[in-house]
């Protein structure tokens, strides 16, 4: 792994490579087009740098395996595609009530069911709601090779901080796209570890809930602090604690906390030419790159258009999102899906005066930056 060198990387090895710069140092998979490349780098490279990397049977033992590891206090990430990431649900859900750090890329391939490895973004709503309950996730789409990288970096410290799943939402594009990208040194990478405790043994708690930011302590199993890995309501030791509604609620508002009083450190929004803009297209991942060559065309010909660019997707700042926006008279959102993120936009326009269009390519293909430039211009003089 060339570190602090120019080199020409394809989207899923620089994501590799931002693993292991962000110090995950227990990978586990199975294979699966277009993800397939992140677990073949890291078999190579993890080993060097005192990383374990194993196949496991299915989708569902590899990321209950990187739990395990999480739990044992080495960060931990899988990758699979929208297929696997089905079979993953419940682990996910144990990761989100047991607030395991964990990072989950999803290269996204064209789906339902198995469906075919053509490139896609309509496993955005199974990234927020694919396991069941209110759960805190947090989803980050990177757009370029280079971003690859740092977002993989980015998800693990973000998975670390908060002690939530975190998926990287990649697509067959990007992941296997090749540009030119400088890697960072080692040392130059930022790196955040989980919060661990400072208190004796007989005093931990590994729930406990009403901490200053809503983020426990996370002991490593094997260091003497005791506390329960539990999937089920639990009390702040982790025993199971069914049929009392208050302490289910204050529970389900801790998780919720996490995410909600750190909008504005886990948002990351990209603004372009949105200062005078009274056409907005809000648009995420690969498609935010037609998105950007669509804006440039439009303003070439007169019109006030800008782009803001999703990095992080889930959580959705509705209210963050609504004052960008302000009072746009079109709204523009380019997908590969029917229209995922369209609906957490008309949210965030409600009671504005825009007008939110869809463009939408569910045939594998990418969307183009005419196909957005026709409809920022449709209907106008």
């Amino acid at each position: 792994m060339n570190f602090g060198q120019r080199q020409l990387m394809m989207g899923n090895e620089a994501c590799a490579a931002g693993a292991i710069a962000a110090g995950v140092r227990y990978f586990a998979a199975y294979p699966i087009t277009p993800a397939t490349e992140i677990g073949e780098v890291l078999s190579r490279e993890l080993p060097a740098y005192g990383g374990k990397f194993i196949q496991m049977e299915d989708e569902m033992g590899a990321l209950g395996s990187c739990l395990g590891a999480s739990a044992a206090g080495v960060k931990a990430m899988t990758a699979s595609s929208g297929p696997g990431i089905t079979l993953m649900q419940e682990n996910v859900g144990l990761a989100a009530m047991a607030e395991i750090p964990v990072v989950i890329v999803n290269v996204q391939r064209a789906g339902p069911g198995t469906g075919t490895i053509d490139q896609t973004q309509a496993d955005v709503m199974q990234a927020r709601w694919g396991t069941n309950g209110d759960h805190p996730v947090i989803a980050l789409a990177p757009s370029s090779v280079k971003e690859c990288f740092d977002l993989t970096v980015r998800a693990v410290n973000l998975s670390e901080r908060y002690r939530v799943p975190v998926y990287l939402l990649s697509d067959a594009q990007v992941g296997h796209m090749r540009e030119v990208v400088t890697l960072p040194r080692l040392e130059d990478v930022r790196l955040v570890d989980r919060p661990r405790p400072t208190c004796r043994p007989d005093e931990y708690h590994g729930y406990e809930f009403r901490t200053p930011d809503e983020v426990p302590p996370m002991a490593d199993f094997g260091t003497g602090y005791h506390y329960i890995v539990q999937y089920s309501v639990h009390d702040r030791d982790g025993f199971p604690n069914p049929g009392k509604p208050a302490e289910l609620a204050a529970l389900l508002q801790h998780l919720d906390a996490k995410l909600s009083w750190h909008l504005d450190a886990i948002v990351d929004l990209e603004e372009l030419l949105l200062d005078d803009a009274d056409i907005v297209v809000v648009a995420y991942g690969t498609t935010a790159r037609a998105a950007r060559d669509a804006v440039v065309m439009a303003r070439a010909r007169g019109r006030r258009a800008g782009l803001l660019r999703l990095v992080t997707v889930w959580p959705f700042d509705t209210a963050r999102v609504g004052r960008i926006i302000g009072d746009a008279r079109r709204v523009v959102v380019p997908e590969m899906n029917l229209g995922q993120i369209h609906g957490e936009v008309v949210k965030a326009t409600k009671d504005r005066r825009a007008q939110v269009l869809k463009v939408n390519r569910v045939d594998g293909c990418a969307v183009t930056p005419q196909e957005i430039l026709d409809t920022i211009e449709r209907g106008l003089g």
